[in-house]
């Protein structure tokens, strides 16, 4: 029964009864009645009476679905042409036609037979037996055609019929199976190019150049194959259309028939849906092969901007290299030579970077669709190239000032050199006579002159003029330079006194006293001052201790607060919230108790089992869960009082011990794991509540409970109390802030906050579907979350559909010990109800090859993850710098962790 029912239903056509139709026992000529009315003829048949019931009726129908609509609804004319047959034919054919004829009637005309006899008994069998036709028409029985040819033209009659309308069946059929083959033909070829356009539309576009361009060349060759199915069904109409229109292309005297008429219309109709078929076809493969073409130099576009980052990367690294400056100025002409080999190395990478650049700014300018991957790229491109540019100028600069500072301190160095070679080459003889003396003090003199030339300047402004190259081992050498010059300069002094001396011994009968050597400035001791920043301090000091005050008054007052009010309201007290922790467990545990005797128990109580509807049957794991082990975790050491005695002993140890409580919880830590795998069944009980919430079964079990609320509001219990411990932590730290057992309480509500979080993430685990792995090996889920993604990826597919794939992907991620899952998340809406969210597995990355980039230039929002050596590359742009941040932690501590185990 499945199978038929889903089965096309299509309406005869002449190829189904083919055989039938060429037995020729009914035809439809063409002729209409005066009114429009289409005519069926049913001529003579020797065996008309033994036609199968199914044959005739499927002719009949066929015929009657042939005229149009308008036609059809006029009525149809029956002419029975039984004139060399019996009045048994005459009754036979009228009874037949009015038990099975699916058209609407309007007349129904007899050629009644032509014997005498039969002729007779015809006009009393028709009196006796027009009651029993049933026919709502009038019967009009005729002695003749020409008595015919009173309510009907001849033109609308065949030849047999005594009219001059031109029909040959043979053609009739031929036309009709030609007709309705090229409606078939249309169709097929509509359903084969929207069949092609969806293929497009879903089409995922590739990552690399080579599958790109297979695929446009496969899209390509699949558009020509369906261009020429095109034009072979235009010929074909045009063809067929050609044929039916022979007639009166022949002779100019021919009319075509009403239904001729109508199959030229129909033709015509067909061939214009082709016409229409085709141009919405060509527009939208205009749009998809511009994508294609696009997409293509897309992938050309970044193949080229992998192999040139790559080789400026490698340039940058090598100019990075370049860090010496030189210690000589032989060293620095060196350095000087390779920055220049460097440069000209340079020049062909930088010329084909800034060629991509304009490249890509020129597909921007086409409005290419990847503007948003394009643009980054070609600023990238610009920035690395004047970068490049920039530190290549810097370098210059850096090394040409080195080769300055080096010469001067080489000049400085030979004129020092050459005044020790001059003083040493002064013979000691010479300077005796007044001439030798005058003649040495003029060389001395002439030597000094050039002092200005060659010596250093000042030495703070030398290290102010070259402090951006001075290094440590520069300014040793430059003070050992100096050094050098002060004690040269000094021999020059002292050399001078002494020939001076000698000059005027010669000439003055006293020897004049020669003032003393002026000895070298002192330095003046650095005058010691207080800086500004003591008072600043002494500020801040009195600062500290006013605040400090300040606490110790809020401290007391906070003691004589608490011990002269017997009654702190709950913020100053833990009292307050301890009882309420401990009546909430109480009403907790009773409930969960209530459930389970009042509801599950009964599920397996025989009086009630005709009540439980057949899809909860063997379902009550489904419907409840883990609840029976929570209850137990809960009530395992349940006292008269209905709670646990462990637990409410411990809690109400703690109204003075905060601390006590935190332990509470963090001992229990393991044992309150137990609510993850109740909250990853939620979905299933909920979904079946929803199909079997309105039992009998519920409704008396609710009656006998005395409960106002129905089952499915205390199956939220144990969700609402795994969150409310974490608040009344949380408040208990509030009232606890700043004392004794806080760092216990922030620790155990960390736990607690933890195991939320682990059952959230659980949740959205559980609705991952595609994944072909086993989950729960990937190790622990870590973090989950939703984020904009894109890949760069030399091989491989990035799966994205239609526009969204130029835009940044939807993608919610997973990140687990040992892998990182990429998923789309997807929302349904399941029976009227809320969205139900699942997460469709998209791409996996092993932790164990990947590598972070922690920040994306442009977006502080933004990181990369690479995998096997940038090979592929995604970029992950999160909410808000907080949520980047915090994922960026917890994959790094992944990272280190597999590091310390390799070590």
């Amino acid at each position: 029964t499945d199978e038929i029912m889903q089965q096309e239903i299509r309406p005869l056509v002449a190829v189904d009864i083919i055989e039938q139709l060429h037995r020729q026992f009914a035809i439809l000529s063409g002729g209409r009645g005066k009114d429009g009315a289409p005519i069926i003829t049913f001529p003579e048949f020797a065996g008309f009476s033994e036609i199968p019931d199914e044959d005739f009726l499927n002719v009949v129908t066929y015929l009657t679905s042939i005229p149009s609509l308008e036609a059809a609804s006029i009525g149809f004319i029956i002419i029975i042409d039984r004139r060399r047959d019996k009045w048994s034919a005459v009754k036979a054919s009228l009874t037949r036609i009015a038990g099975a004829f699916p058209g609407n009637l309007q007349l129904v005309f007899v050629l009644r037979p032509s014997r005498f006899i039969q002729r007779a008994i015809a006009d009393i069998g028709i009196k006796l037996y027009r009651d029993d036709f049933k026919m709502k028409v009038p019967i009009i029985m005729l002695n003749s055609v020409s008595d015919l040819h009173g309510y009907i033209d001849k033109s609308q009659l065949t030849r047999e019929l005594g009219g001059t309308l031109e029909y040959g069946h043979s053609q009739w059929i031929h036309h009709r199976t030609a007709i309705e083959n090229f409606a078939m033909t249309v169709k097929t070829t509509a359903q084969m190019l929207q069949t092609f356009g969806t293929d497009l539309a879903e089409t995922e576009l590739p990552n690399d150049v080579q599958c790109t361009e297979e695929l446009l060349s496969a899209h390509t060759d699949h558009h020509s194959k369906l261009k020429d199915e095109l034009k072979l069904a235009v010929k074909q109409g045009a063809t067929l259309l050609t044929c039916i229109r022979e007639p009166v292309t022949r002779s100019a005297n021919s009319r075509l028939s009403p239904d001729e008429l109508e199959n030229v219309a129909t033709v015509e109709r067909l061939l214009a849906q082709l016409d229409e078929t085709e141009k919405a076809f060509d527009q939208f493969w205009t749009k998809h092969h511009l994508k294609l073409e696009q997409c293509l130099q897309l992938r050309h576009f970044e193949h080229d901007f992998r192999e040139v980052k790559l080789t400026l990367d490698n340039l940058m690294e090598a100019q990075a290299g370049f860090a010496d400056i030189g210690d000589s100025v032989t060293r620095v002409e060196h350095l000087l030579r390779e920055q220049k080999h460097l440069e000209e190395k340079g020049q062909e990478p930088l010329e084909k970077a800034q060629s991509l650049a304009v490249h890509g700014e020129q597909l921007i300018q086409n409005n290419h669709y990847a503007v948003d991957s394009i643009r980054p790229k070609c600023v990238e491109l610009r920035r690395i190239c004047d970068d490049f540019t920039n530190e290549t100028k810097k370098k210059y600069d850096i090394l040409g000032r080195s080769l300055e500072l080096h010469k001067q301190l080489d000049k400085a160095s030979q004129w020092c050199e050459a005044g020790i070679y001059l003083l040493a080459s002064q013979a000691v003889d010479k300077c005796q006579s007044q001439e030798g003396a005058e003649t040495a003090l003029v060389e001395i003199e002439k030597f000094l002159v050039t002092a200005k030339e060659h010596q250093l300047s000042n030495l703070k402004e030398f290290y102010n003029q070259f402090d951006m190259i001075l290094t440590p081992e520069i300014k040793a050498n430059a003070q050992r330079i100096v050094q050098k010059l002060e004690d040269v300069q000094e021999m020059f002094d002292k050399r001078q006194v002494s020939l001076k001396k000698l000059a005027a011994k010669q000439t003055r009968p006293v020897q004049p006293v020669a003032p003393h050597p002026e000895s070298s400035p002192k330095r003046a001791s650095p005058k010691i001052t207080r800086p500004a920043a003591v008072e600043g301090f002494i500020f801040v000091c009195s600062q500290r201790h006013k605040k400090e005050c300040a606490r110790n008054i809020m401290f007391f007052f906070h003691l004589c607060f608490v011990e002269l009010w017997p009654n702190p309201p709950p913020f100053l007290s833990f009292s307050h919230i301890i009882n309420e922790l401990i009546e909430t467990e109480r009403v907790y545990v009773e409930e969960l108790q209530s459930i389970i005797e009042g509801y599950a128990s009964e599920m397996d109580n025989p009086n009630l089992l005709h009540l439980i509807p057949s899809a909860l049957q063997n379902k009550k794991e489904v419907l409840f869960g883990n609840l029976p082990e929570i209850y137990e975790f809960h009530n395992r050491h349940v006292g008269t009082a209905g709670c646990s005695v462990i637990f409410l002993k411990e809690i109400e140890n703690c109204i003075e011990n905060p601390e006590l409580l935190a332990r509470c919880f963090l001992k229990r830590k393991e044992d309150l794991q137990i609510y993850e795998k109740y909250c990853q069944n939620k979905p299933r009980s909920e979904a079946l509540w929803r199909q079997c919430g309105d039992s009998i079964f519920f409704q008396e079990c609710q009656r006998k409970l005395d409960h106002k609320l129905s089952l499915d509001a205390y199956l939220l219990k144990p969700v609402q109390r795994i969150t409310k411990y974490q608040l009344l932590l949380k408040e208990m730290l509030k009232c606890s802030k700043n004392s004794e057992g806080t760092a216990e309480l922030e620790e155990a509500l960390a736990t607690m906050l933890d195991i939320i979080k682990s059952v959230n993430d659980s949740m959205h685990q559980i609705a991952i579907t595609g994944y072909e792995g086993d989950v729960s090996e990937l190790g622990k889920l870590l973090m989950q979350g939703s984020f904009n993604v894109w890949t760069d990826h030399k091989k491989g597919h990035n799966k994205v559909k239609d526009l969204a794939r130029f835009k940044p992907m939807q993608r919610h991620l997973f990140l687990y010990t040992k892998m990182l899952l990429f998923c789309k998340k997807r929302e349904e809406n399941t029976d009227g109800h809320e969205k139900t969210a699942s997460y469709s597995f998209k791409n996996s990355l092993k932790m164990s090859t990947v590598g972070i980039t922690e920040n994306v230039k442009g977006d502080n929002k933004k990181f990369e993850i690479w995998y096997n050596g940038r090979e592929e590359v995604y970029i992950i742009q999160a909410s808000s710098v907080e949520l980047k941040n915090t994922w960026i932690s917890e994959i790094r501590k992944v990272l280190t962790g597999q590091l310390e185990a390799c070590r």
